[in-house]
């Protein structure tokens, strides 16, 4: 029997989840919550198998609780019912600790296969929000194999600290070209800033 504790602050959404797990033999709401205080509360006071926890409560919620939650009883899974479909949003709660990610518009047999997987300990993710994480990862590690040749090589001399003047010099091009390249590169590999230029370099063994 799996038992779970629903965390939703729609009261007609835990009416509608309780009327479809009352349906199921291997399943049973064995408490709720409406905010993320609730919810650490009824795990001092009850053993479960499952979290089914909503993204969007009062208080405490999100990433944040998932985290909390997981200081408590990290062994406890948590498959995330969420409005949200953004796969950024999926990839922080799953970061934070969550085995499962799906959305509310969901079909009914959906959530119960994601609940049974991840109760045993499995991981489930929308497929939709799955393929547009794939697609993202598979974008941004490609990233660098769009740039040009020049481009490479300012992003190198970028890496090793070197101002767009000290570059210019080097290139023997002007600062306005080198800002450019700049630009350029960094809209290619999804970098708004220098330190997530950094971070990208770093990851894939590019720096000067």
């Amino acid at each position: 029997m799996i038992r779970l504790l629903i965390a939703d602050d729609h009261i007609l959404m835990r009416s509608g989840l309780k009327q479809l797990f009352a349906l199921q033999t291997d399943m049973r709401v064995s408490g709720e919550a409406v905010n993320g205080a609730e919810v650490l509360a009824s795990l001092q006071q009850a053993t479960f198998d499952l979290l089914l926890l909503d993204l969007n409560m009062p208080g405490i919620s999100g990433a944040d609780l998932i985290a909390r939650v997981k200081a408590h009883r990290p062994d406890l899974p948590i498959l995330v019912l969420s409005m949200h479909d953004r796969p950024q949003v999926a990839a922080q709660v799953l970061k934070a600790g969550a085995k499962g990610y799906i959305t509310k518009d969901c079909d009914p047999e959906v959530l119960l296969a994601a609940i049974r997987q991840v109760a045993a300990h499995g991981n489930y993710i929308d497929p939709a929000i799955a393929s547009q994480m794939a697609f993202a990862t598979t974008e941004r590690r490609a990233g660098h194999n769009r740039l040009s040749d020049r481009e490479l090589v300012v992003l190198r001399l970028l890496t090793q600290g070197l101002a767009v003047k000290e570059i210019g010099d080097q290139l023997a091009i002007s600062g306005k070209t080198v800002s450019t390249h700049k630009a350029r590169l960094m809209e290619k590999l999804g970098t708004p800033s220098m330190a997530d230029l950094m971070r990208y370099a770093i990851e894939h063994e590019l720096l000067g």
